[in-house]
């Protein structure tokens, strides 16, 4: 069985849209083949930091894009045509046009980017608003205060 129906999820959930969405997007990845180039790292930096690192090795910082867009993080890159014929013997180095989307948790948003050594640094952070981070409520001693409602006659 290499189907999945996510029909059952999107008739019992409400607010779920964007997971539904991500099963469906990593389903129809899967049976396309998605390539594997150019290759990445995700790594764990921090608490709520993350670094992904993507090896561009022939491409120049002007060759490459990074932008967010509907809840990810797109890399791009496209190589410029170089000045003049130039003849290989062998060919090892793929400069080949290429997009990596990463599908960002919600609060994530990239903060730096640079490259070192023909790699590609993105970091990440996770911020959460104050709103939605748990807070803790003091317990106080004493006689209790009566804040009864006032009754309605009728």
């Amino acid at each position: 069985m290499r189907n999945f129906d996510l029909t059952p999820l999107y008739r019992s959930t409400v607010g779920f849209d964007r997971l539904a969405h991500m099963l469906d997007s990593v389903a129809a990845n899967g049976e396309t083949g998605q390539t594997s180039y150019p290759p990445y790292n995700i790594e764990k930096t921090g608490e709520n930091a993350y670094r992904i690192t993507i090896a561009v090795a022939g491409f120049s910082d002007a060759d490459l894009s990074i932008e967010t867009r509907d809840g990810a993080l797109v890399v791009s890159g496209r190589k410029t045509e170089t000045e003049g014929e130039r003849s290989f013997l062998h060919r090892g180095i793929a400069t080949r046009a290429f997009e990596r989307r990463f599908q960002l948790a919600d609060h994530v948003r990239a903060t730096e980017a640079r490259t070192e050594n023909g790699l590609l640094h993105i970091d990440l952070v996770r911020e959460v608003p104050e709103a939605l981070k748990p807070r803790r409520i003091e317990i106080a001693s004493g006689p209790v205060v009566n804040n009864e409602a006032p009754q309605l006659q009728n």
